[in-house]
């Protein structure tokens, strides 16, 4: 079972979901919005902080998932974390 990571910074999180095809649409101040057509236009606002708290990595992973019908720990191994 993949555990969530604790260190991930918002610059890389955002890289890594570039798999899923999202793209950032938009910044305003230290949130960036990004954005996906695969399965359906999704959007995700991601804090562009150094680390993410894992409380708000996990509830985008749980978004994340949901959209694209995978579980977390499938999400964790596909994005490589």
């Amino acid at each position: 079972m993949a555990k969530i990571p604790r260190s991930i910074t918002g610059k890389q999180l955002i890289k890594s979901l570039r798999i899923l095809g999202y793209q950032i649409t938009r910044q305003k101040g230290s949130h960036i919005r990004i954005t996906t057509q695969l399965n359906g236009e999704h959007h995700e606002v991601i804090p562009h902080h150094h680390p993410i708290k894992i409380g708000t990595l996990a509830g985008i992973l749980k978004h994340i998932t949901t959209h694209h019908d995978l579980s977390v720990e499938e999400l964790i191994d596909k994005l490589e974390l």
